[in-house]
Order: structure tokens, then C-alpha cells, then sequence
């Protein structure tokens, strides 16, 4: 049975698709089964992959149940796909109904057998489908840039899980806090991550281990749509990602 990971933050730029793709890619090198869920519709996480969303049902139909879970996933070169795309974009308008804060969960419910882990990247906004990701999800991972504004984000969060666990999945773990794009050498860097460290504790979760250094080398490979463990696995953040990876699995995720 698949554990879902979910990659969210309500602020945008952080390094979401990023993490996603390391994750969704890095478990792949480990040799688990992994489904990629884009619940983004600016469909970055399903370029990156070398997905198609323009031609073929992506997850807009999936919610909207006009195909069925098994015929929406796109074979990529890495993991399993199922796709966006920019129609997503009037979801939280369009699904209205009692109980569509569920949608997502009762669709994958039954691919949750097919996988080992299927990983959920996620708009820069609590609305309907992040609400959606998170509440079928067993696991989510809040990746922030090293930056004050994100610090704040990051607070004004606490308070919106805290709701979500409340009325939508109890069962959410809060892994943790993933600081990225971290220079540890400068002075701002190092506060940071002290300060990161209260805010996790105080939101009720904690600060990875694991820091992602800044790599032209990540982008130019989402650019050309290869895994990044392929394209520079010795760039410092591909490591960088890769012992994220490792943490994960040793915490049980």
C-alpha cells in the first residue's frame, strides 16, 4: 500500500516542484514504485517529467470522474504521471459540492495497491487542491527558501494545518520543514536555520536534517526534462537532495 507524500507550502517559489521531483525521482533510484500526482496547474512538475498535458486525461478529469484512476496515468521515462494542466486552474470555482475536499483521496484510493509511494506536488495556495493533496496524504514536507519572508510564511501556515488535520485527515504526519537553496558560510544562513527550528517546534513539526544548496545544475535539468541523480549526481544539491532522500526512508516515511 503506497504512503502519499505531499510537497506543500502556501508560498510560492520555495522549491516545491523542485522537492517533488527529487523525491518522486530519488525513491525511483531506490527502487521503489512511485506515481507522480500534478495538482499544480501551471504543470511544471509534469513538464519536468516529460509528461503531456495538453493531449490525454489529466487530473482535472480524474476529479471530475470522467476516466478512470488506471487510464489517467501517463507512462514517463522515471515514475508513473499523472498529469495537469492550466484547465485546473478553475477548480476551486467549479467544484463546489459537500465533500470535495475528498475528491483526490477517493480517486487514488484504489492505485494506493499498484505503487510504494506516490508523491503530490501542490499549488502556492491553501485552496481547493492543496486542500485536496493534503487531505489524502499520509506525509507532507513544507520546503521554504533560506529567507525571512519565507520564515513568515512558514508561521502564518501553523494555524491552517492545524484546521486542515482538524477536519480533514487527523491521519496527516507534519514531516517537516526542508530549508533550501541553504548557504550555511553566511551569517543570514545560519540564523535562519535557528529560527526555522522555532518555527517547526512551534507549528508542531520539526526541521530536516538534510539542507539543499542552490545548483544551477537542478534547473538545467528540469529544463531538458532529466532526472537530476542522472543529469549532475555530483552536484552539491543533487547530494544534497539525495541524503533528504535517505532521510526519509530512515524515518520511516
Amino acid at each position: 500500500m503506497a504512503k502519499v507524500i505531499s510537497v506543500s507550502n502556501q508560498k510560492g517559489g520555495v522549491g516545491k516542484t523542485t522537492t517533488s521531483l527529487a523525491v518522486a525521482t530519488g525513491l525511483l533510484e531506490k527502487g521503489y514504485r512511485v506515481l507522480a500526482v500534478d495538482m499544480d496547474p501551471q504543470a511544471n512538475f509534469t513538464f519536468s517529467l516529460g509528461g503531456e498535458g495538453d493531449d490525454g486525461p489529466t487530473v482535472y478529469e480524474l476529479l471530475k470522474g470522467v476516466v478512470q484512476p488506471r487510464f489517467a496515468i501517463q507512462r514517463t521515462s522515471y515514475v508513473d504521471l499523472i498529469a495537469s494542466n492550466i484547465v485546473l486552474s478553475g477548480a476551486d470555482l467549479e467544484f463546489s459540492a459537500e465533500g470535495r475536499e475528498f475528491i483526490l483521496n477517493k480517486a487514488i484510493k484504489s492505485l494506493r495497491h499498484r505503487y510504494d509511494y506516490i508523491v503530490i506536488d501542490t499549488p502556492p495556495a491553501l485552496g481547493f487542491l492543496t486542500v485536496n493533496a493534503l487531505a489524502a496524504a499520509d506525509y507532507m514536507i513544507i520546503p521554504m527558501l533560506a529567507d525571512i519572508f519565507s520564515l513568515q510564511g512558514i508561521a502564518q501556515l501553523g494555524d491552517s494545518l492545524l484546521r486542515l488535520r482538524q477536519y480533514c485527515n487527523p491521519k496527516l504526519e507534519m514531516g517537516g520543514i526542508l530549508l533550501c537553496r541553504y548557504d550555511e558560510r553566511t551569517i543570514l544562513g545560519r540564523r535562519i536555520n535557528e529560527t526555522a527550528e522555532m518555527v517547526a517546534e512551534q507549528i508542531g513539526t520539526k526541521l530536516y536534517k538534510s539542507k539543499i544548496r542552490h545548483s544551477v545544475a537542478i534547473q538545467e535539468s528540469q529544463t531538458n526534462q532529466v532526472s537530476m541523480y542522472q543529469y549532475a549526481p555530483k552536484s552539491p544539491g543533487v547530494k544534497d537532495y539525495m541524503k533528504f532522500v535517505d532521510e526519509l526512508l530512515k524515518s520511516g516515511v
